[in-house]
């Protein structure tokens, strides 16, 4: 095999031959070998590669072909080395006995997700960057998936930011007596910073140490400056990094729009659950990854996430725009019940909950308590909005583990546009 110069077909000089010890360990580690030798000797030469602008070729058709080629490829959202083949019209195909004659797997966050997508809180730091080169696997992490399975996968920056928002309580709407005289932003962001200060993003670095709540932190090259000054006395195994969590009322591709200040462009697609098949305004709380990649120069936003919440003032997470129908609607007959001491608080679940028949997790988890009397009631609330066939069955099949938790009430689009709401919900808490 042989180093090539990008966009040469690999015949004539210059090539470089590879040693037979890289050539042997790419070939494992291109199969799926678990040798770790094999594979930071593979991911050396596949960066080494793309940094000096090469084309790996193949040489199961001889040396007097025109060699097959694969291309070194740097999957930034997975955090991930691998080779593509380069194929089609007048390209050379590998020998059908070539081990490079099928596709590498390769890790890609899909965004195919159903309700049965599990959603596990994230184990260990509060960390979306590991030191190279174990970052650099082949192997899916955790979080990842092999695209051609088309399984769903939830984005570590994903679970990460529910975490967060777990730990504040913002995913929690208390009863009206609990609440503040006022809401807003200001108070929300308190309690994430609040949260912050209980959370390890390495073995003693709180994370909020490194978690900046306003976009100034990166236009003054604030978070820039501390991450610097941190890295030094960084632990040894965890990558220096930081987080940026901002409220955005859009984001297109790769560039996220906050409130009041200029865009931020990241490094990658800003990922989302408001994708083509689900579309969901705004506005978003978006958590930005601040680091370095191998082939980056210097810090930089590197990825970002952006979960879609109900309010400004209310960092309620939804998936879709009728759950933020419904919410409006829960909301609005919260009141209606306060009035007949009847107290509602009503949970948004961000983590799967453990039932007898498996994990599921609800839409929304309403408790209702009684001043009277004390007695306390739950309800499981499924939002049964615009949904295609598919995620119908899927919703309607975890109904036994929900019910598990609590009897289930289906709200439809009808239910609210017609202002059902607090009759159904009176109806299935008197039973």
């Amino acid at each position: 095999m042989w180093l090539i110069d990008r966009y040469s077909i690999g015949l004539g000089s210059p090539r470089i031959t590879l040693p037979a010890p890289v050539r042997e360990a790419l070939v494992r580690w291109y199969a799926g070998g678990d040798a770790r030798a094999d594979e930071e000797a593979a991911i050396v030469l596949v960066q080494q590669a793309r940094i000096g602008e090469k084309w790996i070729a193949c040489d199961c058709l001889g040396s007097a072909c025109a060699p097959p080629i694969l291309l070194p490829v740097f999957l930034s959202d997975a955090e991930t080395y691998y080779l593509r083949r380069l194929t089609g019209a007048g390209r050379a195909e590998h020998q059908p006995d070539c081990p490079f004659f099928r596709d590498q797997a390769t890790n890609r966050i899909s965004q195919v997700r159903n309700p049965e997508t599990p959603a596990d809180p994230p184990s260990g730091y509060f960390e979306a960057l590991r030191p190279a080169p174990e970052k650099l696997a082949q192997r899916p992490e955790e979080d990842s998936s092999d695209d051609r399975t088309r399984s769903a996968s939830l984005p570590k920056l994903a679970r990460l930011l529910w975490r967060l928002l777990n730990v504040s309580g913002l995913n929690v709407v208390p009863p009206i007596s609990a609440e503040p005289p006022e809401r807003s932003i200001t108070q929300e962001f308190r309690k994430v910073s609040a949260a912050a200060a209980r959370i390890e993003i390495a073995p003693g670095i709180e994370l909020g140490r490194a978690l900046w709540t306003h976009p100034a932190a990166l236009e003054s090259k604030r978070a820039y400056a501390t991450l610097r000054s941190l890295s030094p006395t960084w632990p040894r195994g965890h990558a220096p990094q930081g987080f940026l969590t901002i409220y955005a009322p859009e984001f297109r591709g790769g560039t996220i729009y906050p409130a009041d200040s200029a865009p931020i462009v990241i490094a990658n697609r800003v990922q989302s659950p408001s994708v083509r098949d689900n579309p969901v305004k705004g506005p978003f709380l978006v958590i930005v990854l601040i680091g370095q990649y191998p082939e980056a120069r210097g810090l930089a936003p590197l990825r970002a996430y952006a979960q879609p919440v109900f309010s400004g003032n209310r960092f309620v997470p939804i998936e879709s725009e009728f759950e933020r129908s419904a919410l409006r609607a829960l909301l609005r007959t919260r009141k209606a019940f306060a009035r007949d001491e009847i107290e509602i608080a009503i949970e948004k679940p961000v983590f799967d909950m453990l039932t007898p028949l498996g994990s599921c997790r609800p839409d929304f988890l309403l408790e209702a308590r009684s001043r009277r009397t004390g007695e306390i009631r739950q309800l499981v609330i499924e939002a049964m909005g615009s949904l295609s066939d598919e995620h119908r069955a899927a919703k309607i099949a975890r109904h036994p583990k929900l019910a598990a938790i609590a009897p289930v009430v289906c709200i439809s689009p009808e239910d609210v546009d017609e202002a059902r709401i607090g009759d159904i919900l009176a109806r299935h808490l008197s039973e």
